[in-house]
């Protein structure tokens, strides 16, 4: 089936952009660049670690909401604010995807809002596609 279907995290980012957090069509999920609010509480900690940390999280739930897993991701691209961030980004992951090994592309550049410090965007595709 190639019905296409949209989610969200109702963030006000998408709601402003008009955007979808993620689009499911067939066997592949692509996920907007991704950043390291909360977006229940709509807060960001200032430390890179945990902002990645929670970027990861939304990401990993997002991607379950869409019947995918975090295997299932073939192509990330990362960008951090700082170069002095990217070790610490590349650390986590590292971790993240060490057995999955999808492509990376990274950009050192500012984001939008000054507090955000790592930005990923993902591409999945479901296994057995």
């Amino acid at each position: 089936m190639n019905e296409r279907r949209l989610l969200s995290t109702d963030s006000p980012f998408e709601r402003a952009g008009a955007y979808s957090r993620a689009v499911v069509q067939g066997p592949w999920c692509l996920l907007s660049g991704t950043t390291g609010y909360d977006y229940a509480t709509m807060t960001i900690s200032p430390d890179v670690r945990e902002q990645t940390r929670q970027t990861m999280r939304t990401v990993t739930a997002v991607l379950r909401d869409a019947g995918f897993e975090l295997s299932d991701v073939v192509r990330i691209t990362c960008v951090v604010a700082e170069r002095e961030y990217w070790p610490i980004v590349y650390e986590i992951l590292g971790k993240e995807f060490k057995d999955i090994r999808p492509t990376l592309l990274t950009y050192i550049a500012p984001l939008i809002e000054p507090d955000m410090k790592v930005e990923l965007q993902m591409t999945a595709l479901r296994k057995g596609a």
